[in-house]
């Protein structure tokens, strides 16, 4: 008698044995024939807090979330590494483990999308340029499809007797995955149970309905979490589609035909411009019952053999003659058992299934044949599930469970092709800021500099390859959409119009100038010290070595007696920190000549040039708006003696800004145009690589523009430099530095053809361990187009 006969028949016509039949059925299904506890009263499919997921009573899921990686650029080195990694991975489950490969391309809401690059105006005279930048935000934004929110996700589902059991082992499992994800350079975490039923939602809402849920929620309503994540409705009457929501949909299973399979397949499915979710399930073969069952087949296989061998025999004909499919299933079978038995593979069985969604049929009839069209190009088909589709949403979801039988076997190997990473995409939200589009996918790049390890940046490339419009590109975002301070330093005379059209405050520093900047500034936060004059007095070093010159700099005795004069010159002003109190150039050189030592002496005749001399332009009070917003410090005129002078006291300027800021909690970003003239001098070079050293602690952001790669790599002390830079931007690179650059920074030989002979404005954009391809278009017809350019007929015409 079966269970639904024992279940559905009436109890007085039972006799006692069936009645015992029965009990057994039942504690059977309670709890494996033990008596009933108060375990067995939970229910099933529950989610708890920590990311754990009961699916049934003896089922057990979590859920790793991963990023993508830039797979399909990277060396062939590192794809054969990523390949083996994941290989590695699946050799790693055991039958014991189910493993469900989910992805998911949920499309947001379109207005409310856009209304999240909008900037909001504050009736000031840059509205227009708000408007204007966000209108460049919003055009990107559909040439793209970032309207489009792509996750990944794995989880895994185990068996055991109990929640506890299920914790201790599922924890385990999840620190061997979450190592195999560093291997492959993919970012990953486990998700907790809000999160996972966040991800639901996302499946059963494809419109984008915002998830609202609290687990304090629960106990006061009396629902559970399934309500929180279930569709408006659902419909299953059809065979081939289902309606949720107000949409439709259809689940489709891939029928893998193709003799070979290519890791560019699932990028396929995942780079489309619809939601789709993509699902992979896999369960592994106890090794021993894989290589019976390969072997029982081949026995099979050899008995159909000889039945042929004795028709032929009996018919007259050549024995060796045998049907071709019957040649070919063996032949095939002795490779998988060879594979199996001698190379480290295992068997799998696969279920790879689609679901597709929207709003009308039609267009659901669209997105299938677009999705079947990937499968052709694959030599594979799409095939719809037909009176499945309930079982094929469910299995869709990422729980770790399927319920479709329709499998594949595949060895190892094959199983990895699936590669489940395409091209990495920088796309962060909160403070993040926009620079540019990616090349390959056209998706918009936001990303926040402050959160990167080191927010120190560079940006490399030849004349002309726009690396000034992509600082002042850059500095037009953090004007209008943070409230930091943005210093400039300009050898060249280029930001004027910029800083002009900001309300920031141009210093023009030259020996016929009115502006002055007094370099012996400083401010009570100069230092992390209660002293601020040690950090001090090492600028002043470096100011009088340069003023020195020769080759072996100062001596001892000479920076001894230096030392001596600054603590001489600040003392009045740290006693009584007024302006008219802050020391100048010429206190200086009297605290040096009343030493009335030779040394002190020798650095006093040197200083006489600066100080009454006809370079003496560093020998006044601060007299301009150095507390403005946006600070351009134009060092064009200055000549050779002082310009190297004067890159210094910028950067000491500068950094008596960063100091003042931090106390107040902002951020002070610096942009070094043609850096490479502060690496040619020693001091100035040293004093540079104790920014990018210093800067990060303390909320500043520097940023180095240069087109010579030779000169970051001239000593050790410089090389820091690159070293210390998460955020590097390449323009277009001249042969040998691009050779370079390809070795330090483990550029693919795809990666350099972005940066060989690109158009202004496009390149390789490196944000940590992220390497994307870039184009950052500007509008010509813009305002803003015409505030940053450089291009002498630009300039011409827009000074006409």
């Amino acid at each position: 008698m079966s269970k639904k006969e024992i279940i559905n028949e009436k109890p007085q016509k039972l006799t006692r044995a069936q009645r015992r039949e029965i009990d057994a059925v039942i504690r059977k299904y309670k709890g494996d024939g033990k008596p009933h506890t108060a375990q067995d009263s939970i229910p099933y499919e529950v989610m708890y807090q920590d990311g754990v997921c009961r699916l049934n009573r003896l089922s057990f899921s979590k859920c790793i979330a991963f990023s993508d990686t830039n797979y399909q650029l990277a060396q062939p080195d590192d794809r054969t590494a990523t390949f083996e990694y994941l290989c590695d991975l699946y050799n790693y489950v055991d039958a014991s483990i189910h493993v469900q490969f989910s992805f998911v391309n949920r499309r947001t809401d379109p207005a409310q999308y856009a209304r999240s690059f909008e900037i909001a105006p504050q009736g000031d005279d840059f509205d227009d340029i708000r408007a204007e930048y966000t209108g460049i935000l919003q055009r990107q934004l559909t040439r793209g499809n970032n309207g489009i929110v792509k996750t990944k996700y794995l989880t895994f589902t185990i068996e055991a007797d109990n929640l506890k059991a299920a914790r201790a082992r599922l924890e385990r499992i999840e620190t061997d995955l979450l190592g195999y994800f560093k291997m492959m350079g993919a970012a990953a975490r486990v998700l907790d149970g809000a999160e996972r039923l966040e991800v639901l939602h996302g499946v059963f809402h494809p419109d984008g309905e915002v998830f609202r849920f609290d687990w304090s929620w629960l106990p006061p309503s009396g629902l559970c979490t399934k309500d929180f994540i279930a569709p408006s409705s659902l419909r299953f009457g059809n065979s081939r589609i289902f309606g949720m929501s107000g949409k439709y949909g259809a689940v489709s299973f891939l029928q893998i035909l193709a003799p070979e399979l290519s890791d560019e397949m699932l990028a396929d499915f995942l780079n489309t411009e619809n939601g789709i979710v993509v699902n992979l399930h896999v369960q592994a073969i106890d090794q021993t019952e894989a290589i019976k069952t390969v072997k029982r087949k081949i026995t099979d296989l050899d008995a159909m053999k000889i039945q042929e061998q004795k028709k032929a025999v009996r018919s007259g004909y050549d024995m060796d003659i045998l049907p071709s499919d019957l040649a070919t299933y063996g032949t095939d079978a002795k490779q998988l058992l060879s594979k199996l038995q001698t190379r480290n593979e295992r068997l799998f069985m696969v279920t790879f299934l689609i679901l597709n969604v929207a709003d009308t049929q039609r267009k659901l009839s669209n997105d299938v044949f677009r999705a079947a069209g990937v499968a052709q190009k694959y030599n594979c088909a799409l095939v719809r599930l037909d009176d499945q589709q309930e079982q094929g949403l469910m299995s869709s979801l990422p729980l770790g469970e399927n319920h479709i039988r329709i499998q594949r076997g595949l060895t190892t190997s094959s199983a990895a092709i699936f590669v489940p990473f395409v091209t990495q995409e920088l796309f962060q939200g909160g403070g993040a800021m926009y620079y540019g589009v990616n090349a390959k996918t056209q998706n918009m790049i936001m990303l926040d500099r402050k959160r990167a390890r080191c927010p120190n940046g560079l940006k490399l490339g030849t004349p002309g390859s726009g690396k000034s419009m992509s600082c002042k590109s850059e500095i037009v975002s953090v004007f209008l959409t943070t409230p930091d301070d943005v210093f400039i330093c300009d050898p060249e005379a280029e930001y004027f119009p910029l800083v002009q059209r900001l309300h920031g405050q141009v210093i023009k520093l030259s020996p016929t100038s009115r502006d002055y900047v007094n370099p012996l500034d400083i401010n009570l936060n100069y230092s992390e010290d209660e002293n601020p004059l040690a950090l001090k007095s090492d600028f002043v070093l470096s100011f009088c070595e340069l003023v020195m010159g020769g080759k072996n700099g100062l001596e001892p005795i000479e920076k001894t007696v230096i030392d001596r004069a600054v603590q001489v010159i600040y003392r009045p002003y740290l006693a009584d920190p007024t302006p008219e109190k802050m020391p100048v150039l010429s206190d200086l050189h009297a605290a040096l000549t009343a030493q009335h030592i030779p040394e002190a002496d020798r650095v006093a005749q040197a200083l006489d040039l600066y100080v009454s001399g006809s370079l003496n332009v560093f020998n006044h009070r601060t007299n301009v708006d150095i507390s403005n917003r946006l600070v351009c410090f134009d060092i064009k005129d200055l000549g050779k003696q002082l310009k190297k002078l004067g890159m210094l006291i910028v950067q000491d300027q500068i950094w008596g800004r960063v100091t003042a800021n931090r106390i107040q909690g902002k951020a002070t970003w610096y942009f070094a145009d043609e850096f490479h003239l502060l690496l040619k001098e020693e001091q100035t070079a040293a004093y540079s690589a104790e920014i990018w050293k210093r800067f990060r602690k303390w909320g500043g952001i520097p940023t180095g523009a240069t087109q010579n790669v030779k000169d970051l790599l001239s000593s050790p002390e410089i090389e820091n430099i690159l070293e210390n830079s998460d955020f590097i931007c390449l323009l277009n690179q001249a042969s040998g530095d691009r050779k370079i650059l390809a070795e330090r920074l483990n550029l693919s030989p795809d990666h350099q053809k972005y940066i060989d002979n690109s158009e202004p404005g496009a390149g390789l954009l490196i944000f940590e361990n992220v390497i994307l391809p870039f184009t950052n278009p500007i509008p010509s017809n813009t305002e803003l187009y015409k505030i940053m350019t450089t291009r002498l007929s630009e300039v011409v015409e827009g000074g006409a």
